[in-house]
């Protein structure tokens, strides 16, 4: 892959963020519609984290992923800081691979 593809799609993701703020401009979006855009990053992200923990190409795999990111939920429910969280879902994931 090219750097310049990437470079092509960084451009094009500015200027719809750009687009957005000028047809928009000062006017005040619906509260629902603000509710659900506020829904839209989390919704990504926790996607992102079961697709990267439960696959492998097209597969569905339980491995020692699945046991860091249990280990980092918890930790998140329990409000730990953010640095313990990464540590910790790193630390479980690799003492269960070592097993």
């Amino acid at each position: 892959m090219s750097w310049w593809f990437i470079v092509a799609l960084a451009a094009g993701c500015y200027a719809f963020k750009v687009l957005g703020l000028v047809i928009i401009g000062d006017r005040q979006m619906p509260p629902v519609l603000n509710r659900c855009l506020a829904l839209i990053p989390p919704a990504m992200i926790s996607a992102l984290i079961a697709l990267n923990t439960f696959s492998v190409g097209q597969h569905l795999v339980v491995d020692a992923r699945a046991a860091g990111v249990g280990a980092a939920v918890i930790a998140a429910w329990r409000r730990a800081p953010l640095i313990v969280i990464i540590i910790l879902g790193a630390a479980v994931t690799a003492l269960v691979r070592a097993l």
